[in-house]
């Protein structure tokens, strides 16, 4: 999984977006004109790139399918009420974790803190070089995370909570949760039963083959790209409000290619790796799930990361492929 994590932690701006605090420059101001009409033409050709709520139907069978961001911000608050109907009328809300796997992993965690944590052997400090570790307390720190915690960390976890810019911490700190919470508690408070569409430990598994000295160089190599990461949750927030999902993946690719320490090549390489093992595998793997819920559920409710939703390998085209007309909800 070669720089994979790189990819994986640039890239989170999708799944891990900053809150309205993270302001400044968009990424999208930042690429040239070429790169911009380049980008404009690749999203022009990507099916569902933009629209964040869709409507499936087969026979008498509909599934809304939801685009979601996992982390507050208040403009989320409308998309909630334009949601609400549907969810607390739905038979089903189908999403990547219920309350239930949460539950699940953190009990995993606690029997298992291997899964997060260095039990054995050196800690962080140990492995680093003094300048680079203190790179590392240092960024952790403003992210509210103790450096002695995260010199007891998996370098792959320690890269995906470096991944988040330090604006955007404080909502998570305070427990402020994203559309994904809110269409739970509103599914909640209404009796919706809920079902997630992978297991719990889908992402652990991800990094699973990772040697330990591979994800140091990749938490090394996530040191050198802060000046990427604010901008490109400046432009996640706006593209996402925007319903532009598509041209955000696609930006994403060409920072992937403008990250230092690797080659435009090698960002390519990493990025396609990043996109199959994140979310094509995941969305094919998905499908056979969500068609099984169709059997016992006539009105099912779907809320994934917005990146689910696009292109070729995207949930709503897989579901075009098996026979259901997608149009766009109201």
């Amino acid at each position: 999984m070669r720089k994979l994590l790189t990819a994986i932690t640039l890239l989170t701006t999708i799944g891990l977006p900053a809150t309205a605090a993270c302001t400044g420059e968009s990424y999208l101001d930042q690429i040239s004109p070429a790169q911009r009409a380049e980008l404009d033409t690749v999203v022009s050709q990507m099916p569902y790139a933009e629209g964040l709520v869709w409507q499936a139907t087969k026979g008498d069978d509909t599934i809304t399918v939801v685009g979601t961001m996992h982390i507050y911000d208040p403009r989320l608050e409308p998309l909630r009420d334009r949601l609400q109907a549907r969810v607390t009328e739905a038979d089903l809300v189908m999403l990547e974790a219920t309350p239930e796997e949460e539950a699940k992993l953190q009990e995993l965690i606690a029997t298992d803190p291997g899964r997060l944590f260095i039990v054995d052997g050196p800690t962080l400090p140990e492995m680093l070089d003094d300048d680079t570790w203190q790179l590392i307390a240092d960024a952790a720190s403003q992210r509210s995370i103790p450096p002695f915690m995260a010199a007891k960390m998996q370098p792959w976890y320690l890269s995906l909570m470096l991944a988040i810019p330090s604006c955007a911490m404080d909502d998570m700190v305070s427990g402020a949760r994203g559309l994904d919470q809110m269409i739970i508690d509103d599914a909640e408070a209404a009796g919706v039963p809920m079902q997630a569409v992978e297991p719990m430990t889908t992402l652990f598994d991800l990094f699973k083959d990772d040697s330990i000295t591979e994800q140091v160089d990749m938490l090394r190599l996530n040191l050198m790209s802060p000046d990427i990461q604010r901008p490109m949750f400046v432009a996640m927030l706006d593209r996402y409000f925007a319903e532009d999902v598509g041209r955000l993946w696609e930006l994403s690719r060409i920072a992937m290619a403008e990250v230092p320490g690797i080659t435009a090549e090698e960002g390519a390489a990493v990025f396609a790796e990043m996109q199959d093992a994140l979310l094509d595998t995941r969305n094919r793997n998905w499908i056979p799930v969500i068609l099984d819920a169709t059997e016992a559920h006539d009105d099912i409710v779907l809320a994934v990361g917005a990146a689910h939703l696009i292109g070729e390998t995207g949930v709503l085209q897989l579901l075009e492929n098996d026979g259901w007309t997608i149009t766009q909800a109201e």
